[in-house]
């Protein structure tokens, strides 16, 4: 089934290891958004139901992906941001709290806890990376000894975005649940490139941007909010959230009332029919493709350059605890990590360097001659 460069327009020479920053898009969803814009050009063509259309599908895909029977639960909106902004509107943190997060986490599922944190007097409880080489199984552990009776919420990824290490969520769900404590996914560098099922994990809301994984672009973010927050006050008070908005010659019968589930969430103009129906063909070719197929392909992929670099010193994640689909290397004693970017750069590899990890996240576009451009260029040190 993989690899299909062919599939996408990336240029000819490069190794673009670099999925958890950007994916490219494919030629599918390319031309969803072209003919999206071209659209916009006779607007007679746009009828009330068009506005309706989009984000109904958008929503079933989204809840299929997850595992979610009732797709009025998931909510459209431009980023992870906005998402974790409108739970900490809507959770009550008390002075004495504790609200956990990871280190070095990414931003966007932080700030607005600080925030919070500065309102309530609540306090944030990080936990950080343990040292080490090897920190997956002691990383899990401190984790869920943070969770305790002072936890109002539990914000964190299931999988770190700067090297791959892989959260047990199913297991700080249930220790949430015991404490009474909201859990917060950002999903963004786990959801289409490997098993996530929200049955599983039981989150109170969860959140994962388009433009990484998905292979959407970027400004859309799909959210899934629980029965916690269904009565909960969105950030914007738009027409499209209003029950009865699809009769557009009754807008001004203004109603209280909310539609169902997590759709008073969305975002103002949720209706977007450039990039609704980009992120449209992004789920369906996820959905085509199979997750577990993904998954099992890019592992393949990376499972005997990290064998190979491992007996040359570098560091990486336990594989209990390290993801299937991106890792982190870290460089041994000795290594130069400027010079080994600018030898990557000559070879056109492209991966990113976070923290302290170079992190390399292949897709379906690749192949093992990508990623023996990685190895070669990393073992001239």
């Amino acid at each position: 089934m993989f690899p299909r460069p062919d599939l996408f327009s990336l240029p000819e020479g490069i190794h673009y290891l670099n999925c958890a920053y950007q994916s490219p898009l494919s030629k599918r969803v390319e031309l969803a958004g072209l003919e999206g814009v071209r659209r916009k050009s006779n607007p007679a063509e746009v009828t009330p139901e068009s506005f309706f259309i989009g984000p109904r599908t958008l929503r079933s895909k989204f809840a299929e992906l997850i595992g979610l029977s009732e797709s009025d639960q998931v909510a459209i909106m431009p980023s992870v941001s906005y998402g974790i902004s409108t739970v900490a509107k809507n959770t009550k943190v008390s002075r004495g709290q504790t609200i956990v997060v990871l280190g070095d986490q990414f931003p966007s599922n932080v700030y607005p806890w600080r925030r919070l944190a500065q309102e309530t007097g609540a306090t944030i409880r990080t936990v950080a990376r343990p040292d080490g080489i090897t920190p997956g199984e002691d990383w899990n552990r401190e984790l869920l000894e943070a969770v305790d009776s002072s936890t109002a919420l539990v914000a964190v990824p299931n999988v770190h975005w700067t090297d791959g290490t892989r959260f047990d969520l199913r297991s700080v769900g249930e220790k949430a649940r015991e404490v009474g404590a909201a859990l917060v996914v950002d999903g963004t560098q786990n959801i289409g490139a490997d098993s996530f099922e929200l049955e599983e994990v039981r989150p109170d809301a969860l959140f994962c941007a388009a433009y990484k994984w998905l292979g959407g672009p970027y400004a859309v973010t799909l959210g899934y909010y629980g029965p916690r927050y269904h009565d909960g006050v969105p950030l914007e008070e738009g027409w499209f959230a209003r029950k009865g908005s699809e009769d557009f010659s009754r807008l001004v019968d203004y109603r209280d009332e909310y539609r169902g589930g997590a759709q008073r969430f969305d975002v103002g103009e949720v209706s977007n029919f450039a990039l609704n129906p980009m992120v449209e063909q992004a789920l369906a070719q996820v959905l085509d493709w199979g997750v577990e197929n993904i998954a099992e392909y890019l592992d393949s992929l990376t499972a005997p350059v990290i064998a190979d670099l491992e007996e040359s010193g570098f560091g990486f994640t336990e594989k209990k605890w390290r993801s299937r689909h991106m890792f982190g290397m870290r460089l041994p004693a000795g290594a130069d990590a400027e010079e080994i970017r600018g030898r990557l750069e000559q070879e056109n590899v492209f991966v990113s360097f976070r923290g302290q990890a170079i992190r390399v996240a292949p897709y379906v576009y690749s192949d093992s001659g990508d990623l023996r451009a990685f190895r070669e260029a990393v073992l001239e040190y």
